[in-house]
């Protein structure tokens, strides 16, 4: 695809802008019927249906389930630069997943009575990891060691084919079980269980546009992380940025392939004119704005899920960006260190989703729950909680109160 070239003037919408960039990507196509389909088979009929998706589009060479010696074995067979580089991954990850633990509070109310917020993990999660393009080991790590970190009792993996080196970062970051199947199918599995798929309360990781779509309709029935789409990045170039490394930037997020959006912004012009990209597959603009602070406004409307600040003025702005699914603020900071090695997590919202949503992080994996204890409170907050319940039309609710206005009997 060729690169596309915008300007904004003085006053101009960069909210507008935004959206132009982004609608540079091709529009999905519709298989919600399809995936209903193949969601409704696996909820009905389990194995029965799923192995006979596994069988049709999984390339598998193991059962549905993969054996733990295969896991071993995998680990076994690594590339030891693989490997070393997997374990650097996994010890940051860990560090910086470790760091977002909350704690349960207490808080004891005017009447007496108290609640406690307790952060309590879930008991299951999945993690999916795509296995069209590539096998992505990285993907491993960014769902496991979190949900681990998260102090989920039991991890599990799907991922189509079950590549070995998806299946060694598995064996290094502790998952329970690996299932040799991906797409639509998988999700429903880990939605509703089968004989061989265990249920899960949440489903974490990117996939296809089945696989979201799929996630899309059992998210009442699991948790799920987000909708991810295809990937995203914009470089904000304040003056002094070297236009090589914006450029190699760029291409390295077009990597990801069709329906990838990779975008400069600057309020140099010689800036731009330097850049240098063939972005095969994906979608490319240069976005002239009249100073830093309409780039600015450009990037926090297009919330994109990668956001990188270069040039003399990277770290006076970082402060002020907080629609970004990361951001990468410095010369050296290239987006794909996040992919890998810099310990954040690169499972990231996409398609402007970091205007609502985060990164894969603890918090999806754990919940807040109250503990609730009324005590000799119960006398005075029935008085006043039972006029609320009547005047709601719950007659009970207000007995179910005032019946403890005199203590135990």
């Amino acid at each position: 695809m060729s690169v596309e070239r915008f300007s904004i003037g003085f006053g101009s919408d960069a909210e507008s802008a935004a959206v132009r960039v982004h609608s540079l990507a091709p529009g999905a196509e519709s298989v919600a019927d399809d995936v209903l389909a193949i969601v409704e088979d696996v909820r009905e009929h389990g194995d029965g249906a799923l192995r006979r998706y596994v069988e049709r589009f999984d390339e598998a060479g193991h059962d549905m389930q993969v054996p733990p010696d295969a896991l071993e074995d995998a680990l076994d067979a690594l590339d030891p630069a693989v490997r070393a580089g997997l374990e650097v991954a996994i010890a940051n990850v860990r560090a910086v997943a470790e760091a977002d633990l909350g704690s349960d509070v207490e808080v004891a109310l005017p009447q007496g009575q108290t609640v406690k917020l307790r952060d309590v993990p879930v008991g299951r999660a999945a993690v999916y990891v795509p296995g069209g393009r590539a096998p992505y080991p990285s993907t491993v790590v960014m769902g496991v060691v979190t949900a681990r970190a998260a102090a989920v009792d039991e991890v599990v993996v799907c991922s189509p084919g079950a590549h070995p080196v998806i299946l060694a970062a598995c064996a290094l970051c502790g998952a329970d079980a690996v299932f040799a199947m991906g797409g639509a199918h998988a999700v429903a599995a880990l939605a509703y269980g089968t004989e061989t798929v265990p249920r899960a309360d949440v489903i974490v990781g990117p996939g296809n546009l089945w696989v979201q779509e799929a996630k899309r309709l059992v998210s009442g029935i699991v948790g799920i992380d987000g909708f991810a789409g295809p990937s995203d990045v914009v470089v904000l170039a304040t003056p002094g940025a070297d236009p090589a490394l914006v450029s190699i930037d760029m291409a390295a997020q077009a990597e990801h392939g069709p329906g990838t959006v990779v975008c400069a912004v600057s309020p140099d012009p010689d800036l731009l004119d330097a850049i240098r990209i063939e972005p095969g597959e994906a979608a490319a603009a240069l976005v002239d704005a009249p100073d830093l602070e309409t780039a600015l406004a450009f990037a926090e409307a297009f919330a994109p899920e990668h956001l990188e600040l270069v040039g003399a003025e990277a770290e006076a702005l970082a402060p002020r960006v907080r629609n970004a699914g990361c951001l990468f603020v410095g010369r050296e900071s290239a987006t794909a260190f996040g992919d890998y090695v810099a310990g954040s997590n690169h499972t990231l919202p996409t398609g402007g989703a970091a205007r609502f949503a985060s990164q894969l992080g603890v918090r999806h994996f754990r919940r807040r729950m109250s503990e609730v204890r009324i005590g000799p409170a119960a006398a005075e907050l029935a008085r006043v909680a039972a006029p609320i319940a009547r005047a709601e039309g719950f007659e009970v609710h207000a007995a179910s109160m005032e019946v403890r206005e005199n203590g135990p009997r």
